[in-house]
């Protein structure tokens, strides 16, 4: 087992612990064989249970073009795995009385407060909503919103400026890119696609609960991130920005394309290049949108394991027990999530197992929660068997490559270990 100079958890002995460590050391040679044909650049994964590491190890490389190993301490762009974090955050202002799920959005972004909806039998009439847009439909994805996708080809004209803002349109013709901010304001003049709290339309609330969050608590979001979850957890690693010597450790993204006639990894996004380093620093959206934090294995374990332990780690709480609780239940009762297909429903930032509905169970606890992100990172946490993985490399649209299906592979391989 490789380790971080300072272990981010205590390291465990796998037999005592639970597992067959002759399985458990299947995961390292299952990982690496995706490496060796690229159908990923890298992984580094992570195993935990009862708060201890029984298998943490990286493969591949940082970029091909290099060929600089990748580490332990390798930092990805977690783009949809923030989605957690803002759970946490959102249920630290709530502890604090700041807001509530059930607070309407328009308490803390006024312009939300005349939201309409599109009629279904005529698009281009719109109703009042049936009840306001809350903070809780904007981290549950049941928002209703629209996108260029889903909008009527009459908005583009009708709401012609709020699309360009948006960049549903050519972008207006101005040297930086329109604020977060800005583009919220915009999208309250879009029509709803559908009342709130009656739709699954994925992301589309997350830039909306970043100004809600930053409102309520009366400082950028990076920075109470920071201050509330990052530096108490000691993720020292996991900031919105690459922090200062820490280039050495950020690798490239990639996309599979055909490439002389067979599908290949190609670069997207570049470290040196990237605009994670070079910045402008303006992107801050819980959701993930334009990377989300960049973290490690070891960081991202950490903020799992808090988690895990009903919201305390190493004497820091950061949340309360029944607040984990919270974050974690039923949010969305019977709608499906068309990412995970039945058996799961949407809490505070992750989906969690329930089981229900599904032909056949899946290999692991009722009441695994989790999440991944579009570059191909994803965690799990099942209470039950306090246990915890965690997986990371950087391809985004990864099952486009044939049989890449490595992040099913390690949750298998995790559970088979189990005795």
């Amino acid at each position: 087992m490789s380790s971080l100079p300072q272990s981010p958890l205590p390291e465990g002995d796998a037999a005592a612990l639970g597992f067959d460590p002759k399985r458990l050391a299947e995961i390292g040679p299952a990982m690496q064989a995706y490496v060796d044909d690229q159908r990923v650049p890298n992984l580094v994964t992570l195993v935990a249970r009862k708060g201890k590491i029984v298998h943490f190890e990286s493969c591949g490389v940082l970029d091909f073009e290099s060929g600089t190993p990748a580490g332990d301490d390798t930092l990805f762009r977690m783009f949809s795995n923030t989605k957690p974090i803002a759970g946490v955050a959102l249920c630290i202002l709530y502890e604090r009385g700041l807001l509530t799920p059930d607070d309407p959005v328009s308490k803390f972004l006024p312009e939300y407060a005349d939201l309409r909806v599109q009629n279904p039998d005529m698009m281009m009439m719109t109703v009042r909503p049936r009840r306001p847009l809350t903070i809780r439909d904007c981290i549950t994805n049941t928002t209703g919103f629209n996108n260029a996708a889903t909008m009527p080809a009459g908005y583009r004209s009708q709401y012609e400026d709020a699309c360009r803002t948006l960049g549903w349109l050519e972008p207006p013709k101005r040297e930086a890119r329109p604020s977060n901010r800005e583009r919220v304001r915009a999208l309250a003049q879009i029509p709803l696609l559908a009342h709130p709290g009656e739709r699954f339309v994925y992301h589309s609330g997350y830039p909306v609960l970043t100004e809600v969050l930053e409102a309520a608590c009366g400082q950028p979001i990076g920075e109470f991130m920071g201050e509330n979850i990052f530096d108490p957890l000691q993720m020292n690693s996991t900031d919105f920005y690459l922090k200062d010597g820490m280039l050495d450790r950020y690798g490239a993204s990639y996309v599979p394309r055909m490439i002389d006639g067979r599908m290949q990894l190609a670069e997207v996004d570049r470290a040196e290049t990237s605009e994670k380093t070079v910045g402008p620093k303006t992107e801050f959206c819980v959701g993930g949108s334009s990377g989300g934090v960049l973290s490690c294995a070891g960081d991202y374990a950490r903020f799992g394991q808090m988690l895990l332990n009903g919201g305390e780690l190493d004497g820091e709480r950061i949340i309360g027990r029944k607040t984990v609780d919270l974050m974690i239940g039923n949010h969305t009762g019977d709608m499906e999530i068309p990412m995970t297909g039945p058996g799961f429903h949407w809490g505070l930032g992750v989906a969690t197992y329930h089981g229900r509905g599904r032909l056949a169970p899946l290999i692991r606890s009722v009441g695994t929660y989790g999440w991944g992100g579009a570059a191909g990172t994803t965690y799990f946490a099942d209470p039950a068997e306090e246990l915890m993985g965690v997986c990371l490399t950087q391809v985004m649209n990864h099952h486009a490559m044939p049989d890449n299906d490595y992040q099913e592979a390690f949750q298998r391989l995790v559970y088979q270990s189990l005795v």
